[in-house]
């Protein structure tokens, strides 16, 4: 059984910036993708980025694109997602989670393991 524990959420003005961190419990971490979704109220889990296991590629969403910056340090077993120019509308429950394998690194149900997610809100 993995475990995922996002930390770094909070209250930010747009513009500004955040930190989150995931960390993964159990020894293969390296060895698996790690996404960023995140869920506003009222709309349905979106896929924000993600990371290979080596952290050889990147991949994020449109909307993001230019502003976030995923990274892992694999000693650490975490994962991060740096946000700048941050917009009301990246106000959401963002988490992270584990690529189970194969393609499709945008689609929720090719991740297995979630975390409980951690809350950011940008006001304007």
């Amino acid at each position: 059984q993995v475990q995922l524990v996002e930390s770094g959420g909070g209250l930010v003005q747009a513009g500004g910036s955040l930190r989150l961190s995931c960390v993964a419990s159990g020894r293969t971490f390296g060895s698996y993708g790690m996404g960023w979704f995140r869920q506003a109220p009222g709309k349905e889990r979106e896929f924000v980025a993600h990371i290979r296991g080596n952290g050889g590629y990147t991949t994020y969403a449109d909307s993001v694109q230019g502003r976030f910056t995923i990274s892992r340090d694999n000693a650490k077993n975490t994962v991060y997602l740096q946000m700048n120019s941050l917009k009301s509308d990246d106000t959401a429950v963002y988490y992270c989670a584990r690529h189970s394998g194969g393609l499709g690194f945008g689609r929720a149900e090719r991740y297995d393991y979630w975390g409980q997610g951690t809350q950011v809100t940008v006001s304007s």
